[in-house]
């Protein structure tokens, strides 16, 4: 193994969590729609009332174990390491939180321009940690484990489906629980169809940006963590992830 390589991979997948965490606060911060990944923990997070981070990692502990539940026997141990990486993500949700204090542009354009930004910011991020080939994230662990379960599926198509799903299961718990959608997942004051489309078109585009940003992040990291005789077969692993 060659070491510096290693180091330089783990590099790239760690500030692809810091990107992504910047773009989950954005897109809290804009209060029009909470990004799909974040969704359920915000609305833990205002029911408990425990940080965002700590709720995090507990709903992405559950991302683990459906991945152990779909793929039974085909499970990678390994992947088990996905809760060291959520802790950590856990932590630069709550950091970035800090670090921007509630920045957004003004007015309802600059709060939709806010979130607008926040998905190119977590598209960035799942195609940098992706690209290091090292391990998925729970969210995208379970999305590549039920891809694999449905034929002619690709895993773009499958992750627009789990992200609106677990937005719409977000926005269901809020209403039973608390009566009301849960700040976080919209603005108070703006119609709640404002609100609805805001938090769906996160969960939609998300998949759907990823596609051009991947083509400018992924060769530079895949160049710098694999040199340029990287193996197609490590290129294709990659791509199976961020084009499908």
């Amino acid at each position: 193994m060659d070491v510096k390589r290693f180091c330089y991979r783990v590099l790239f997948y760690v500030l692809g969590l810091f990107v992504m965490a910047i773009g989950v606060t954005f897109a809290s911060n804009s209060n029009l729609g909470m990004s799909p990944v974040n969704s359920i923990p915000a609305v833990l997070s205002a029911i408990t009332n425990l940080e965002m981070g700590t709720c995090v990692i507990v709903v992405f502990s559950l991302f683990i174990l459906a991945q152990i539940l779909i793929q039974r026997r085909d499970f990678r141990w390994i992947n088990l390491t996905q809760l060291i990486f959520s802790t950590i993500f856990g932590l630069f949700v709550d950091f970035t939180a800090f670090l921007f204090q509630g920045f957004c542009l003004p007015t309802i354009f600059g709060r939709l321009a806010t979130m607008v930004i926040s998905l190119f910011f977590i598209a960035a991020g799942v195609s940098a940690y992706v690209a290091t080939n090292l391990i998925n994230m729970p969210m995208e662990g379970m999305t590549l484990a039920i891809t694999e379960k449905i034929p002619r599926k690709t895993f773009r198509q499958v992750k627009i489906v789990v992200d609106t799903t677990t937005v719409l299961i977000a926005l269901a718990l809020s209403l039973l629980l608390m009566s009301r959608i849960q700040t976080n997942l919209g603005i108070q004051g703006y119609p709640t169809s404002l609100v609805f489309l805001g938090t769906v078109v996160s969960a939609v585009f998300v998949g759907v940006v990823m596609g051009p940003i991947q083509k400018r992040v992924v060769p530079p990291i895949r160049r710098i963590c694999f040199g340029e005789t990287a193996s197609a077969e490590a290129n294709e692993s990659c791509i199976c992830l961020v084009e499908k």
